[in-house]
Protein backbone atom coordinates (compact mmCIF):
# COMPACT_ATOMS: atom_id res chain seq x y z
CA UNK A 1 0.00 0.00 0.00
CA UNK A 2 1.33 3.67 -1.12
CA UNK A 3 2.53 5.63 2.09
CA UNK A 4 0.68 8.83 1.66
CA UNK A 5 1.92 12.22 2.62
CA UNK A 6 1.11 13.27 6.53
CA UNK A 7 -1.44 16.36 6.50
CA UNK A 8 -0.95 19.99 7.76
CA UNK A 9 -0.96 20.24 11.31
CA UNK A 10 -2.26 23.93 11.38
CA UNK A 11 -5.41 22.74 9.55
CA UNK A 12 -8.69 21.30 11.55
CA UNK A 13 -9.39 17.65 10.77
CA UNK A 14 -11.97 18.69 8.48
CA UNK A 15 -9.59 20.98 6.67
CA UNK A 16 -6.64 18.34 6.16
CA UNK A 17 -4.39 19.39 3.38
CA UNK A 18 -1.78 17.23 2.70
CA UNK A 19 1.95 18.40 3.24
CA UNK A 20 3.50 17.43 0.06
CA UNK A 21 1.84 17.62 -3.40
CA UNK A 22 2.45 17.54 -7.08
CA UNK A 23 3.18 20.97 -8.74
CA UNK A 24 2.04 21.09 -12.60
CA UNK A 25 3.23 24.57 -13.39
CA UNK A 26 5.16 24.65 -16.57
CA UNK A 27 3.92 20.98 -17.11
CA UNK A 28 2.39 21.90 -20.40
CA UNK A 29 2.80 18.32 -22.40
CA UNK A 30 -0.27 16.94 -22.28
CA UNK A 31 0.96 13.60 -22.05
CA UNK A 32 3.44 13.69 -19.75
CA UNK A 33 1.30 16.04 -17.16
CA UNK A 34 -1.24 13.26 -17.41
CA UNK A 35 1.24 10.88 -16.76
CA UNK A 36 2.78 12.67 -13.85
CA UNK A 37 -0.40 13.02 -12.39
CA UNK A 38 -1.40 9.17 -12.66
CA UNK A 39 2.40 8.23 -11.21
CA UNK A 40 2.60 10.65 -8.14
CA UNK A 41 -0.68 9.31 -7.04
CA UNK A 42 -0.13 5.99 -7.20
CA UNK A 43 3.13 6.32 -5.44
CA UNK A 44 0.82 7.93 -2.30
CA UNK A 45 0.51 11.77 -3.26
CA UNK A 46 -2.94 12.77 -2.35
CA UNK A 47 -2.31 16.25 -3.29
CA UNK A 48 -2.22 17.71 -6.79
CA UNK A 49 -2.14 21.73 -7.32
CA UNK A 50 -2.49 23.53 -11.08
CA UNK A 51 -4.23 26.65 -12.41
CA UNK A 52 -6.17 28.05 -14.81
CA UNK A 53 -2.78 29.91 -16.74
CA UNK A 54 -1.19 26.44 -16.33
CA UNK A 55 -3.25 25.69 -19.43
CA UNK A 56 -3.14 22.05 -18.22
CA UNK A 57 -6.01 21.65 -15.97
CA UNK A 58 -7.66 18.92 -18.39
CA UNK A 59 -4.53 17.21 -18.55
CA UNK A 60 -4.65 17.02 -14.73
CA UNK A 61 -7.89 15.61 -14.77
CA UNK A 62 -7.16 12.66 -17.25
CA UNK A 63 -4.52 12.15 -14.77
CA UNK A 64 -6.39 11.97 -12.11
CA UNK A 65 -9.16 9.94 -13.51
CA UNK A 66 -6.40 7.59 -14.57
CA UNK A 67 -4.88 6.85 -11.42
CA UNK A 68 -6.50 4.33 -9.45
CA UNK A 69 -7.06 6.57 -6.82
CA UNK A 70 -10.79 7.37 -5.46
CA UNK A 71 -11.57 11.37 -5.80
CA UNK A 72 -12.02 11.52 -1.98
CA UNK A 73 -9.00 10.93 -1.03
CA UNK A 74 -7.49 13.46 -3.43
CA UNK A 75 -7.27 16.85 -2.29
CA UNK A 76 -7.27 19.37 -6.02
CA UNK A 77 -6.40 23.11 -6.20
CA UNK A 78 -6.66 25.67 -8.82
CA UNK A 79 -6.00 28.53 -9.31
CA UNK A 80 -8.71 31.98 -11.10
CA UNK A 81 -6.14 34.07 -13.53
CA UNK A 82 -5.55 37.45 -12.87
CA UNK A 83 -8.15 38.21 -16.09
CA UNK A 84 -11.17 36.67 -14.35
CA UNK A 85 -11.06 37.89 -10.72
CA UNK A 86 -14.29 39.37 -11.69
CA UNK A 87 -17.81 38.12 -10.05
CA UNK A 88 -19.22 36.85 -13.14
CA UNK A 89 -15.68 35.84 -14.48
CA UNK A 90 -14.77 34.24 -11.18
CA UNK A 91 -17.74 32.26 -11.50
CA UNK A 92 -18.17 31.19 -14.96
CA UNK A 93 -14.22 30.25 -15.37
CA UNK A 94 -14.15 28.61 -12.11
CA UNK A 95 -17.11 26.32 -13.97
CA UNK A 96 -14.96 25.99 -16.79
CA UNK A 97 -11.96 24.33 -14.03
CA UNK A 98 -14.06 22.01 -12.55
CA UNK A 99 -15.37 20.60 -16.05
CA UNK A 100 -11.17 20.61 -17.01
CA UNK A 101 -10.51 18.82 -14.44
CA UNK A 102 -13.68 16.47 -14.31
CA UNK A 103 -14.91 17.13 -11.05
CA UNK A 104 -17.94 18.55 -9.05
CA UNK A 105 -16.13 20.10 -6.43
CA UNK A 106 -12.72 21.72 -5.68
CA UNK A 107 -11.01 21.11 -2.80
CA UNK A 108 -8.89 24.74 -2.24
CA UNK A 109 -9.47 27.32 -5.21
CA UNK A 110 -6.94 30.42 -5.05
CA UNK A 111 -6.64 33.90 -6.57
CA UNK A 112 -3.79 33.57 -8.22
CA UNK A 113 -2.72 37.23 -8.09
CA UNK A 114 -3.90 40.54 -6.62
CA UNK A 115 -3.66 42.27 -9.46
CA UNK A 116 -5.40 43.20 -12.81
CA UNK A 117 -9.16 42.67 -12.55
CA UNK A 118 -8.63 41.44 -8.64
CA UNK A 119 -11.48 43.53 -6.38
CA UNK A 120 -11.57 42.24 -2.76
CA UNK A 121 -15.03 42.74 -2.80
CA UNK A 122 -16.31 41.25 -5.72
CA UNK A 123 -13.78 38.71 -6.35
CA UNK A 124 -14.51 37.42 -2.68
CA UNK A 125 -18.29 37.98 -3.17
CA UNK A 126 -18.10 35.47 -5.66
CA UNK A 127 -15.95 32.92 -4.22
CA UNK A 128 -18.22 33.22 -1.14
CA UNK A 129 -21.19 31.99 -3.49
CA UNK A 130 -18.81 29.63 -5.10
CA UNK A 131 -18.40 27.95 -1.44
CA UNK A 132 -22.32 27.90 -0.81
CA UNK A 133 -22.93 26.53 -4.10
CA UNK A 134 -21.05 23.45 -2.95
CA UNK A 135 -18.28 24.32 -6.34
CA UNK A 136 -15.50 25.29 -3.70
CA UNK A 137 -14.63 23.46 -0.58
CA UNK A 138 -11.65 26.30 0.50
CA UNK A 139 -10.99 29.60 -0.53
CA UNK A 140 -7.24 30.39 -0.59
CA UNK A 141 -5.05 33.28 -2.31
CA UNK A 142 -1.74 33.07 -3.80
CA UNK A 143 1.27 35.92 -3.77
CA UNK A 144 -0.86 37.85 -1.27
CA UNK A 145 1.47 40.94 1.04
CA UNK A 146 0.40 41.23 4.86
CA UNK A 147 -2.03 43.95 4.29
CA UNK A 148 -3.71 42.25 1.23
CA UNK A 149 -3.87 39.13 3.33
CA UNK A 150 -5.63 40.88 6.06
CA UNK A 151 -7.84 42.49 3.58
CA UNK A 152 -9.20 39.70 2.03
CA UNK A 153 -9.71 38.23 5.39
CA UNK A 154 -12.13 41.38 6.12
CA UNK A 155 -13.79 40.70 2.21
CA UNK A 156 -14.41 37.21 2.84
CA UNK A 157 -17.48 35.37 4.40
CA UNK A 158 -15.77 32.48 4.12
CA UNK A 159 -12.45 31.74 6.05
CA UNK A 160 -9.36 32.18 4.06
CA UNK A 161 -7.47 28.85 4.00
CA UNK A 162 -4.05 29.11 2.74
CA UNK A 163 -1.97 31.51 1.15
CA UNK A 164 0.30 29.90 -1.49
CA UNK A 165 3.48 31.68 -2.09
CA UNK A 166 7.15 31.78 -3.15
CA UNK A 167 8.81 30.00 -0.23
CA UNK A 168 12.45 27.86 0.21
CA UNK A 169 15.96 28.29 2.05
CA UNK A 170 16.99 31.08 -0.41
CA UNK A 171 13.79 33.04 0.32
CA UNK A 172 12.38 32.12 3.79
CA UNK A 173 9.77 34.71 4.02
CA UNK A 174 9.56 34.98 7.52
CA UNK A 175 7.73 38.17 8.01
CA UNK A 176 4.85 36.96 5.46
CA UNK A 177 5.20 33.69 7.27
CA UNK A 178 4.48 34.82 10.88
CA UNK A 179 1.51 36.95 9.60
CA UNK A 180 -0.44 34.01 8.19
CA UNK A 181 -0.06 31.81 11.17
CA UNK A 182 -0.99 34.19 13.76
CA UNK A 183 -4.40 34.71 11.40
CA UNK A 184 -4.60 30.60 11.25
CA UNK A 185 -3.65 31.04 7.65
CA UNK A 186 -1.86 27.74 5.83
CA UNK A 187 1.15 28.28 4.28
CA UNK A 188 2.01 26.54 0.74
CA UNK A 189 5.39 26.69 -0.93
CA UNK A 190 5.72 26.99 -4.78
CA UNK A 191 8.84 26.83 -6.69
CA UNK A 192 10.05 24.91 -2.92
CA UNK A 193 13.67 24.08 -4.64
CA UNK A 194 14.07 27.63 -6.10
CA UNK A 195 13.80 26.40 -9.40
CA UNK A 196 16.86 24.15 -9.02
CA UNK A 197 18.87 26.61 -7.49
CA UNK A 198 18.91 24.59 -3.86
CA UNK A 199 21.53 22.01 -5.66
CA UNK A 200 24.32 24.45 -5.44
CA UNK A 201 23.93 26.25 -2.14
CA UNK A 202 27.01 24.86 -0.05
CA UNK A 203 24.97 24.67 3.53
CA UNK A 204 22.52 22.57 1.95
CA UNK A 205 24.45 20.30 -0.13
CA UNK A 206 26.32 19.61 3.37
CA UNK A 207 23.39 18.50 5.17
CA UNK A 208 22.52 16.83 1.81
CA UNK A 209 25.78 14.74 1.98
CA UNK A 210 25.08 13.76 6.02
CA UNK A 211 21.74 12.01 5.03
CA UNK A 212 22.97 10.88 1.22
CA UNK A 213 20.38 11.99 -0.11
CA UNK A 214 19.59 14.96 -2.81
CA UNK A 215 19.28 18.55 -2.00
CA UNK A 216 16.00 18.70 -3.26
CA UNK A 217 14.91 16.40 -0.08
CA UNK A 218 16.80 18.61 2.23
CA UNK A 219 14.89 21.72 0.95
CA UNK A 220 11.61 19.95 1.18
CA UNK A 221 12.09 18.34 4.66
CA UNK A 222 13.02 21.82 5.85
CA UNK A 223 9.74 23.17 4.73
CA UNK A 224 8.21 20.11 6.76
CA UNK A 225 9.77 21.58 10.02
CA UNK A 226 8.27 24.62 9.24
CA UNK A 227 4.63 23.49 8.68
CA UNK A 228 4.82 24.60 5.26
CA UNK A 229 3.06 22.41 2.55
CA UNK A 230 4.95 22.29 -0.64
CA UNK A 231 4.11 21.47 -4.04
CA UNK A 232 7.46 20.99 -5.88
CA UNK A 233 6.99 20.39 -9.80
CA UNK A 234 8.29 16.89 -10.76
CA UNK A 235 7.67 14.89 -13.99
CA UNK A 236 9.44 11.74 -14.41
CA UNK A 237 9.23 8.91 -12.10
CA UNK A 238 12.62 9.33 -10.32
CA UNK A 239 12.25 12.68 -9.45
CA UNK A 240 8.80 12.48 -8.18
CA UNK A 241 9.50 9.86 -6.22
CA UNK A 242 12.70 11.87 -5.18
CA UNK A 243 11.09 14.40 -3.87
CA UNK A 244 8.44 11.71 -2.13
CA UNK A 245 11.13 9.85 -0.09
CA UNK A 246 11.71 13.24 1.74
CA UNK A 247 8.82 12.49 3.66
CA UNK A 248 11.28 10.09 5.52
CA UNK A 249 14.35 11.98 6.29
CA UNK A 250 13.80 14.03 9.48
CA UNK A 251 16.43 16.89 9.85
CA UNK A 252 18.39 17.80 13.32
CA UNK A 253 17.83 20.66 15.24
CA UNK A 254 21.44 22.27 14.14
CA UNK A 255 20.60 21.18 10.93
CA UNK A 256 17.51 23.16 10.48
CA UNK A 257 19.85 26.27 11.48
CA UNK A 258 22.47 25.72 9.48
CA UNK A 259 19.76 26.11 6.57
CA UNK A 260 18.31 28.71 8.26
CA UNK A 261 21.57 31.19 8.75
CA UNK A 262 21.86 30.96 4.53
CA UNK A 263 22.56 34.56 3.80
CA UNK A 264 21.30 34.66 -0.09
CA UNK A 265 18.43 35.48 -1.30
CA UNK A 266 17.14 34.39 -4.66
CA UNK A 267 13.59 35.19 -5.40
CA UNK A 268 12.90 33.12 -8.53
CA UNK A 269 9.64 34.21 -9.75
CA UNK A 270 8.89 37.98 -9.98
CA UNK A 271 6.73 38.99 -12.52
CA UNK A 272 6.05 42.99 -13.27
CA UNK A 273 2.26 43.27 -11.70
CA UNK A 274 3.96 41.52 -8.27
CA UNK A 275 2.46 43.51 -4.96
CA UNK A 276 5.82 43.46 -3.49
Amino acid sequence: MAQQSPTSSLAPTADEMPLLGLGTWENDNPSECADAVKTALEMGYRHIDTAQAYGNEADVGRGIAAADVSREEIFIATKVWINKLGYDDVLKSTQRSLEKLGIDTVDLLYVHWPSDTYDPVETFRALDQLVADQKVDRVGISNFEPDQVDTAIEQANTSIFANQIEIHPLLPQEELRDHCRERDIELVAYSPLARGAVFDVPEITAVAGTHDVSEAQIALAWLREKGITAIPKAVGHDHIHDNWASLDLKLTTSEIEQIDSIERTDRRVDPRFAPW
